[in-house]
């Protein structure tokens, strides 16, 4: 079981199978990924709203990959084990004209600097906001061949905006491609579900992610197993992205009814009931239109304790 380092550059912003791997690494391997900031170190502490406006939008999600693993085919599932989350101190959020859930509202840029303590930011007073950083994109080449922008994601994963996928969890995600070639970044210190104005707290920040891969296991999309956190306990969440809300939440229900039915034995009239009574359903992220994503969580405090894959 080795132990990898990866630097963030080269970053890459697109979606490409034919990228080919800075790093390959064995089953159970660890690796320790260096993120830059969203705009892939374009930002930085102090920076005008009009220098702002001047960035690079085609460097946008600067993602740290890809990482091949060894014997991994479409038709495996890619266990991911967040270690650690580290941030470096300071983040930014925006606003940017035509995006974000209210754009007709707020029209004009903006561009705020957060300075970041250990667990908490007391930058937007008298709020003091919990950080809790993960990254907003994780995800394996997609199976279509070609190239794709990061903002929209998918059964591969991509730029969930899962706000659950802290330290302490596990994403689980279908393999597309050989080789899986997993990338991640657009780390946030702290994100609302939605992520309405566009950004969390964007950061760079210091990745520990654990691989394993599982062959020959069945999974439809992504999969997370969150940690605890001071809002709930862990929880199993099927995450689910589609151009319409009602669809993703319809999808992400019906994957939980098959969770609840293949894994812990219930009929699957049973499984939706139980959906009914105890399942929280909830929006990720709003704003990488035309895509939405919804997570389907049930606490696991409910469900007697399994692995999933073995």
């Amino acid at each position: 079981m080795a132990n990898h380092t990866l630097s963030a550059e080269p970053t890459h912003s697109r979606w490409n199978a034919d990228l080919l791997p800075r790093l390959t690494i064995d089953s159970g391997d660890t690796v320790h990924f260096e993120c830059q900031d969203s705009s892939g170190a374009q930002v930085h502490p102090g920076m005008t709203v009009d220098a702002f406006g001047s960035i690079d939008r085609g460097r946008i999600h600067a993602l740290t990959g890809p990482v091949a693993i060894h014997s991994a085919m479409p038709g495996d599932v890619l266990q991911i084990d967040v270690l650690d989350l580290k941030h470096k101190g300071w983040g930014w959020s925006s606003v940017i004209p035509g995006l974000g859930f209210l754009k007709e509202r707020f029209a004009e840029p903006f561009l705020f600097h957060w300075q970041l303590e250990k667990e908490v930011t007391r930058s937007l007073a008298p709020a003091i906001v919990p950080l809790r950083p993960f990254c907003g994109i994780m995800g394996v080449a997609p199976a279509e061949h070609g190239e794709f922008r990061t903002r929209p994601p998918g059964v591969f994963g991509g730029n969930m905006d899962v706000r659950e996928l802290a330290a302490g969890s596990t994403l689980y995600l279908p393999v597309q491609q050989p080789g899986a070639l997993f990338s991640c970044g657009d780390a946030h210190a702290a994100q609302g579900d939605g992520e309405v104005c566009i950004n969390g707290i964007e950061c760079p920040a210091d990745v520990t992610l654990r691989f394993h891969l599982h062959k020959g296991q069945a999974l439809a999309g992504p999969l997370v197993e969150s940690a605890p956190s001071d809002e709930t306990g862990s929880s199993w969440l099927v995450v689910e992205s589609s151009t319409d809300t009602i669809n993703a939440a319809r999808t992400a229900t019906d994957r939980m009814v098959d969770l609840l039915s293949t894994n812990w034995g219930f009929d699957p009239v049973q499984a939706y009931l139980l959906c009914s009574v105890a399942m929280k359903l909830q929006i990720s992220q709003v704003v990488n239109e035309p895509m939405i994503t919804v997570s389907a969580a049930i606490a696991k405090s409910i469900l007697p304790q399994r692995s999933l894959f073995l």
